[in-house]
């Protein structure tokens, strides 16, 4: 089974991974609606493909996000795919972390992920066919310092996925969570630049400290990132189920 025809929703899908997962759908002949908070960002990425349609929507909120699919469906039909690729990331020593910033990180990080994929599960169980996928981190997966609020929101991540996959196994829908490691996006971006505010490094230096963990050295690509959603869409990764996928050139 392929993606052609397939709705696929794609929330974050203004820049970065959401973008390339908006365009390689789309490129696969699917029906793609992206969700995201900045209107300019969303009608550039819709801009580029027909297929692409776009509803602005904040994934912290459960109503506006059962709004935004419905407005998804009037433009596409019902939801078969929804990629949870919303989030945030902030960066503050564990000390200094007020309870404020951890609601926050786990609202867009783990609350986006749910508000999402329970708007689009009853067009997936009325299908019996369907795909619920979370873009995690390796954060996921392990620790990481100065991100500590960050980490376990991802670790959350992981552990609703597992759950999840666990309680529709028997209705023909799996749920994956990917987690790369350090993608060049312009999150990125935003990491170096704060590096080099708090330490003083230079941009090679700050780099070279982010990269370090990877093997492969380098960074991860967003088409790598689109092209595990793509595979865990098809036929042949129907079994793949409760699965969190380390794209972190052999990290983790």
């Amino acid at each position: 089974m392929s993606v052609a025809g397939k709705h696929i929703v794609v929330t974050g899908g203004g820049a970065g991974v959401g973008r390339a997962m908006a365009e390689a759908f789309a490129h696969a002949d699917a029906k793609v609606t992206i969700l995201g908070r900045r209107e300019a960002q969303l009608r550039e990425v819709a801009a580029q493909h027909r297929y692409i349609g776009w509803v602005v929507c904040d994934v912290t909120d459960s109503s506006a996000v059962k709004a935004a699919f419905l407005q998804a469906r009037g433009l596409n039909g019902p939801v078969s795919v929804v990629v949870a690729n919303a989030g945030a990331a902030e960066s503050v020593p564990f000390a200094r972390m007020t309870p404020e910033q951890l609601q926050n990180m786990l609202a867009v990080n783990v609350g986006g992920v749910m508000n999402s994929w329970q708007a689009a599960l009853p067009d997936m169980k009325a299908e019996g066919w369907g795909r619920l996928i979370a873009v995690a981190s390796t954060a996921g997966l392990k620790g990481f310092p100065y991100v500590s609020g960050y980490a376990a929101a991802k670790h959350a991540v992981i552990g609703l996925t597992r759950s999840v996959a666990l309680e529709l196994g028997d209705c023909g829908v799996t749920v994956n969570a990917l987690c790369p490691g350090f993608i060049e996006t312009p999150m990125l971006e935003r990491s170096i630049a704060n590096i080099k505010d708090k330490t003083g490094m230079d941009e090679m230096t700050a780099r070279a400290s982010l990269v370090a963990g990877n093997p492969q050295g380098r960074f991860i690509q967003p088409d790598e990132v689109a092209g595990a959603a793509l595979w865990l869409c098809s036929e042949v990764a129907r079994s793949i189920n409760g699965h969190a996928l380390a794209i972190s050139g052999g990290e983790i």
